[in-house]
């Protein structure tokens, strides 16, 4: 069936626009009209509100209205939803829950609590005038003691974020077998134990965050950059206006980068909408790059103890893990996601009979975390490889030889893991060999000796993950044949530049056997488009594709009995087959479009509409190795990666082009986690030190060798395309692979552990306090 798309390096269909200027991302859709909104932030990590005097901005020019947290509690508005209810993973105690969850208005209203806490919106004529006003806005604050690092957050004695939280603690959850655990390190022969940390992370989306809202006839509509539309339509209206659903619309153009951070719901939208209604005009907001180092919800931010027990033949027995997640000042909507619900990922590639993880999450006076490329997988493969690595060191074993002894086989498959998942496919040691040979690890030595001659390091490291994706959730998709012989696609999801407009069309095109230049993508619109869950997890394709191909089916089936009356056969004699109808046994058929030009004639409907629905009855296994090389500056700790290889087992690819994108962009994070990105406050004010690009770096091209990128696939057995999913693989493993071989670079110097950023002064002091 089809055109053969499947499969083809087809070009992006929305470059063309994008890179001539005619994207609509926030900032194009604004009109002279519009009225705008100015912040007014918290410079305290945390203080009570004694005063908010309005009155200087009030009368200014241009000013149309000035709201403070008081004004939004008199006009009755919820707050943003604070956090998802906690996963039952296996081991889970039944009644686990939080110990606390915090209201999070749009506007503080008695105490702030962390630097950028929004206090008061202006609203003006324009966007200039509410900036002037807003810096006439005078707060009068009582500074309290604030705390902003994680693990000082959750020590005795701590100053208390909330005082309806002891100790800090948002949530403790657990997950495995505890007791099993316990039993195997007390018949282990060894026990390995690393402490790890996983830095604060600024995401930094190409595009900043924005909101317009509007509101008439009793109805409010948001346009703003998000990857989950309906999410924030529903947490609108139930959450903070409390109205029926049906009274919010949620409308996205081009969205440029989001990775998770645009995916919740924000204050600046909820005031907005809440000016909007207050003034009678469309009011906007577009933040300015300094403005989100401080509000946009950051990401990451772990604490671990881990300890690995192996037996006499170094075979792994067991895994505990210990870990501090940092929330920020307010739980937000999946705050509590990334540290407990992908922390089946611990699990890796690896025979690990049993596995225990303990989780408390703690507030801090930071900026809220939110899911960020890959939402927990990341962080728990990190920590694995990192083990692992160490684990080798310490027993005075070769890495790869302990890798190879505990990797799982094709033969061990289905492989039921230690905190309840249940591995389909994968060939993990011919990935590993595979990415090896590929990196040409056998001719490392030479190029080691090579760079002793001149003074230099060189190290060689690999992580391999293995993360579940697309099983926990189902996804609607609606397809329309129009008279023309276009076909338009509907579904609930949102590209935010992974290339959903080319994805969607390469795949609708391979079913129906047009051409993916006749179908047209509908995304981004909650008025036109009935449900979706949003983009999130690698599962637009995995799970959004899958009700499409479904959509196609119920089109080919609404289509034969046009087919049928064209070819004047019956409708039990048609088959559709290679993109045409045909009368079985005969050459003679009619393609789909052909079929198409009879919509509206002789009693047939004007538009033919089909639809698709897809419920994964289980996950998918995306998994990969990753291997990176290093050369070290002894003398200053400068170091550059030399090389980079990507092996992958995505099942089958769609897009081969689309795909090694998405692998370079999400391995450039990992790597930018693991050399240069962190957030760091003053330890005493708690002021963010990294408030700009200036302060926080991110990699460059130039910074990078090329990305060499192979696939294994193995297609995935419980999926009707056989596809796995591939949108935070990059991620997963660029940070513990650089981190691998910087360690293997260093260990000659003795040096034992490192933690992440390793920028150029760590590791030169690392090499310092070894010596």
């Amino acid at each position: 069936m089809g055109s053969n798309a499947f499969g083809q390096p087809m070009l992006r269909k929305e470059d063309t626009r994008l890179l001539t200027g005619r994207g609509r991302f926030t900032a194009n859709m604004l009109r002279p009209d519009m009225a705008h909104a100015a912040m007014i932030r918290s410079p305290h990590a945390h203080a009570r509100i004694l005063g908010i005097d309005t009155a200087a901005a009030r009368a200014m020019p241009g000013v149309l209205v000035v709201l403070t947290g008081e004004d939004y509690a008199a006009d009755g508005l919820g707050g943003i939803p604070a956090g998802s209810d906690l996963i039952r993973l296996p081991g889970t105690p039944a009644d686990q829950d939080f110990a606390f969850r915090p209201e999070h208005p749009a506007l503080a209203r008695s105490r702030v609590r962390f630097v950028g806490d929004s206090v008061a919106v202006v609203v003006a004529q324009t966007a200039q005038q509410a900036r002037d006003a807003a810096e006439a806005v005078m707060v009068e604050y009582d500074p309290l003691p604030a705390v902003t690092g994680t693990a000082e957050a959750a020590a005795p004695g701590a100053a208390l974020v909330w005082d309806e939280a002891p100790r800090n603690i948002c949530f403790r959850w657990s997950a495995g077998d505890e007791a099993a655990v316990a039993a195997a390190f007390a018949r282990a022969a060894r026990v390995v134990r690393l402490p790890a940390i996983n830095n604060r992370i600024h995401v930094g989306s190409l595009e900043t965050r924005g909101a317009i809202g509007a509101f008439a006839d009793g109805r409010y509509t948001l346009s703003t950059g998000t990857q989950m539309p309906h999410g924030l339509k529903t947490a609108l209206a139930e959450s903070v206006f409390r109205v029926p659903e049906d009274r919010v619309r949620v409308t996205v153009a081009d969205v440029g980068g989001s990775f998770g951070i645009k995916n919740a719901l924000y204050p600046e939208q909820v005031v907005v909408l809440w000016a909007a209604r207050r003034t009678g005009r469309s009011v906007a907001w577009v933040g300015e790059r300094a403005d989100g180092f401080l509000s946009d919800y950051q990401a990451r931010d772990n604490v671990y103890t881990a300890d690995l027990a192996l037996d006499s033949n170094a075979h792994f027995l067991a895994l505990r893990v210990k870990s501090t997640a940092a929330v920020g000042a307010y739980l937000a909507p999946k705050g509590q996601l990334s540290p407990t619900s992908n922390m089946p990922a611990l699990a890796g590639v690896y025979r690990l009979p049993c596995i225990h993880v303990a989780v408390t999450g703690v507030f801090s006076n930071t900026a809220p975390t939110e899911v960020y490329r890959g939402a927990g997988r990341p962080e728990a493969v990190y920590l694995l490889e990192r083990l692992v690595d160490h684990a080798a060191r310490v027993l005075g074993m070769d890495r790869l030889e302990l890798r190879r002894r505990n990797l799982l086989s094709p033969a061990d498959m289905p492989y039921a893991t230690g905190l309840g998942l249940r591995y389909d496919s994968g060939d993990f040691p011919a990935m590993l060999d595979t990415g090896l040979q590929r990196a040409d690890a056998a001719g490392f030595p030479t190029r080691r000796d090579t760079a002793a001659q001149r003074g230099r390091l060189r190290g060689l490291g690999w992580a391999h993950y293995c993360e579940r994706v697309a099983g926990s959730w189902a996804e609607h998709a609606w397809l329309e044949l129009n008279p023309d012989g276009r076909v338009t696609v509907l579904i609930g999801t949102m590209s935010n530049g992974q290339g959903h407009e080319t994805a969607y069309a390469q795949l609708v095109a391979d079913q129906l056997g047009i051409d993916p230049a006749d179908i047209d993508v509908v995304q981004g619109d909650t008025d036109r488009i009935p449900s979706g869950h949003g983009t999130g997890g690698s599962a637009s394709i995995a799970i959004g594709g899958a009700a499409l191909a479904d959509a196609s089916v119920d089109l080919i089936r609404k289509a034969t009995p046009l087919a049928a009356d064209a070819l004047e056969a019956a409708e039990a004699d048609v088959v559709f087959e290679d993109g045409a109808f045909r009368i079985v046994g005969t050459d003679r058929k009619v393609a789909l479009q052909a079929v198409a030009r009879r919509l509206g004639q002789h009693g047939a409907p004007a538009l033919l509409a089909a639809n698709g629905f897809w419920n994964p009855s289980g996950p998918t296994f995306p998994n990969g190795c990753h291997v990176a090389e290093v050369e070290v500056d002894p003398d200053t700790g400068v170091w550059t990666l030399a090389s980079y290889t990507m092996l992958h087992d995505f099942g089958r690819v769609l897009n081969p082009k689309l795909l090694e994108g998405q692998l370079q962009g999400g391995v450039t994070q990992g790597i930018g986690q693991a050399a240069c990105e962190r957030v760091v406050h003053d330890a005493e004010s708690g002021q963010v030190l990294t408030g700009s690009f200036m302060d926080y770096q991110i990699p460059r091209a130039d910074e990078l060798p090329p990305l060499v990128l192979e696939t294994l696939p193995t297609p995935a057995p419980s999926h009707p395309l056989g596809v796995k999913g591939c949108g935070e693989a990059g991620a997963a493993g660029g940070a513990p692979a650089v981190m691998n071989a910087l360690l293997d670079a260093l260990a000659p110097l003795g040096v034992k552990v490192l933690d992440m950023p390793a920028t150029p002064e760590r590791v030169w002091q690392a090499i310092r306090n070894a010596r």
